[in-house]
C-alpha cells in the first residue's frame, strides 16, 4: 500500500495485477475522491448546460475551474469577497484550479513569454494581464481551490527539441517560485510534469518535479495533437521513473473512453476534459453501444433512450427521438440533456474501470469498449485539450 500524508490532502493508494494500475482514495477538505477518477471541467465556475445538482446526480467527485479566465471574470478578488468559488457557483465538493497555463499554448497570438511570466492581451477588452506563478498562486489561494495546479509553460510536442527543452526547464523554474508562494495551508498544490514527446525530457522533467514538494504530480503537455501511440510511449516513461511515488497523479486534459484505459495501466488517478460536454453540445453521445449522433436521419423516429444502461435524467425521461428535435429545432434543453448523459455515462465508466481493477475484469471491459467504439467509429468531433 502506497501512502502520501501532506497538510492539506491525504492519499492512499493500493496496486492492481493491471499494468501500473492504482485504486485510490484521495481526501480533500471538501471531500473523498475514489480513484480513478474523471472531472468534468467547469472552466468559468460552471461546467457548460449543468448545475451543481445535476452533477452530484451524475456521481461527480470533483470539478476544476479556470485560474485566467476566473481572473478575467468576475475577478478573484470578488470571488473571494463572495465567500470563495465553492460558495460562489454553489458546489460543495472538491475543485481543482488550473493556474492558466494551458492558455500560455492555446492564446499563442494573445500573449508573450518572459522568463518571469506571461503577459496576455486579454480576449475579453485587449487590456494587458500579467501572470507569473506567484499570481497564479495569488488568485488560486483567493478562489479557495483545495487543489491548485503550478503555472507552466506548455508548448506543442512537435516544436523544435531546443523550444521543448527550454519551455520545460522554465516549467521547473516556475515550479519551484509557485511552491515558495504558496499562501493556503488548506489547499494542495500540484507541480506539471512537461517534455513534449521526448523520452529523455520527460524522464528529466518527472526527475525534476519528483524531487520538489508537491501534493501530486500532473502530467501536462499530452492531448495536444500527439499521436495516440505518443501518448502512450510517454506515460510508460512517465510511469517508469516515477516508480512508486505515492503522490497522486493526474493526466491533464485527456478524457476520450478509450484513452482511460491506455492511462489507467500506466498508473493515472485523475483526469479532466471538456470533452464529454464539448461534443454533447454537437448531438454527440457516448453509449454501451458506442458513439450515437442524435443528429442523424435515423434517430428521429427511435422512441428508446440514448442507452437503456444508464440511469441518468436524459435516459429515464426522454426518447433519442425527442432528443433528435431538440437538436433539429435548436432548444437549449438539448445541450443539457446531452450533456447530462455524456457527464454521467463517462462518471459511470470511470466507476466500472474502478469496480474492473477491484474484479479482475479490467481486460474485458477495455476489449468491450474498444470493440464498440471501433465498430460506431468512435472518432469525436477533432479535439485537443481545452477549455470550456
Amino acid at each position: 500500500m502506497l501512502q502520501a500524508m501532506t497538510r492539506p490532502l491525504a492519499a492512499t493508494f493500493r496496486t492492481s495485477p493491471v499494468g501500473r494500475a492504482r485504486l485510490g482514495i484521495i481526501e480533500t477538505p471538501h471531500g473523498r475522491i475514489d480513484t480513478p477518477a474523471f472531472m468534468p471541467v467547469g472552466t468559468q465556475a460552471t461546467v457548460k448546460a449543468l448545475t451543481p445538482g445535476d452533477l452530484h446526480a451524475a456521481g461527480a467527485q470533483m470539478i476544476l475551474g479556470n485560474t485566467y479566465h476566473l481572473n478575467l471574470r468576475p475577478t478573484a478578488e470578488r470571488i473571494a469577497r463572495l465567500g470563495g468559488l465553492h460558495r460562489f457557483m454553489g458546489w460543495d465538493g472538491p475543485i481543482l484550479t488550473d493556474s492558466g497555463g494551458f492558455q500560455v499554448f492555446s492564446l499563442a497570438a494573445l500573449r508573450h513569454v518572459d522568463d518571469d511570466g506571461v503577459t496576455f492581451t486579454s480576449h475579453l477588452d485587449g487590456s494587458p494581464v500579467r501572470l507569473t506563478p506567484e499570481r497564479a498562486m495569488e488568485i488560486q489561494a483567493l478562489l479557495g481551490s483545495d487543489v491548485a495546479m503550478v503555472l507552466d509553460q506548455l508548448v506543442d510536442p512537435g516544436s523544435p527539441r531546443t523550444e521543448v527543452l527550454g519551455a520545460m526547464e522554465r516549467t521547473h523554474r516556475w515550479a519551484a517560485r509557485s511552491l515558495a508562494a504558496r499562501g493556503r495551508p488548506d489547499q494542495a498544490v500540484f507541480g506539471i510534469i512537461q517534455g513534449g514527446v521526448d523520452p529523455g525530457l520527460r524522464r528529466a522533467s518527472a526527475a525534476a518535479i519528483g524531487a520538489m514538494a508537491f501534493d501530486g504530480i500532473a502530467i501536462g503537455g499530452l492531448s495536444v495533437g500527439e499521436s495516440k501511440a505518443d501518448m502512450a510511449a510517454t506515460l510508460e516513461v512517465v510511469a517508469e521513473a516515477l516508480g512508486e511515488d505515492p503522490r497522486p497523479r493526474y493526466l491533464m486534459g485527456v478524457g476520450s473512453p478509450r484513452d482511460f484505459f491506455t492511462a489507467v495501466e500506466r498508473g493515472i488517478d485523475l483526469f479532466d476534459c471538456v470533452l464529454p460536454t464539448r461534443v454533447a453540445r454537437t448531438g454527440q453521445v457516448w453509449t454501451d453501444a458506442g458513439r450515437l449522433n442524435l443528429r442523424n436521419a435515423a434517430v428521429q423516429d427511435d422512441p428508446g433512450p440514448i442507452d437503456p444502461a444508464c440511469a441518468c435524467e436524459a435516459c429515464r425521461n426522454h426518447s433519442r427521438a425527442y432528443l433528435a428535435h431538440l437538436f433539429r429545432a435548436r432548444e437549449l434543453l438539448a445541450y443539457r440533456l446531452a450533456s447530462i448523459h455524456n457527464v454521467t455515462w463517462t462518471l459511470e465508466l470511470m466507476r466500472r474501470l474502478r469496480s474492473s481493477l477491484e474484479d479482475g475484469s479490467f481486460a474485458d471491459l477495455r476489449a468491450g469498449m474498444t470493440e464498440v467504439f471501433d465498430r460506431s467509429d468512435g472518432r469525436m468531433t477533432p479535439y485537443y485539450g481545452g477549455v470550456e
